[in-house]
């Protein structure tokens, strides 16, 4: 499998996850980064004014990204990681899917949160990647174990 594990990490939590399957999978390895990092202060989802907050109101929100300098145009199946922001991924993963071009690539989504899925986190991404098949993956919480990661990769059948 041709792939790249692509992914956004506000805490560090996605990152490890990250890692992980890129390793398990021989996969490349690319962070996602914002222009201006979020502060402890930017992620508090219990503040309706936080920086995290706002841009999650407004749909039409892209945040900008430190670079656009990620290898996607070499790599067939981007697997895309981040933590999941009020039920479906943060507006960021927007701002990075409209930064390239991802025609007839497959990107499988997964993602860290402390007690939600990945809800409706496709629906809200497909627009961005006009031309991409994005597939829902699933959630990587806890310890990941790296034969099961594989395992995992192996059986998308992409």
């Amino acid at each position: 499998m041709n792939a790249l594990v692509a992914y956004f990490s506000a805490t560090g939590t996605t990152a490890k996850a990250a890692k992980a399957l890129a390793n398990a999978v021989g996969a490349g390895l690319y962070e996602s980064k914002p222009a201006l990092p979020y502060t402890s202060a930017d992620l508090n989802w219990m503040d309706k004014s936080s920086r995290s907050s706002v841009e999650m109101k407004d749909t039409r929100s892209r945040p900008a990204l430190a670079d656009t300098d990620a290898p996607v145009a070499q790599y067939d199946v981007i697997f895309l990681g981040f933590p999941v922001w009020w039920y479906v991924a943060p507006t960021i993963l927007n701002t990075f899917l409209e930064a390239y071009d991802f025609t007839g690539k497959t990107i499988v989504l997964f993602a860290t949160s402390g007690g939600s899925g990945l809800g409706k986190s496709a629906a809200g991404l497909q627009a961005s990647a006009p031309g991409a098949q994005i597939v829902d993956g699933r959630m990587f919480n806890g310890k990941l174990n790296e034969a099961e990661l594989k395992a995992w990769a192996e059986g998308l059948k992409l």
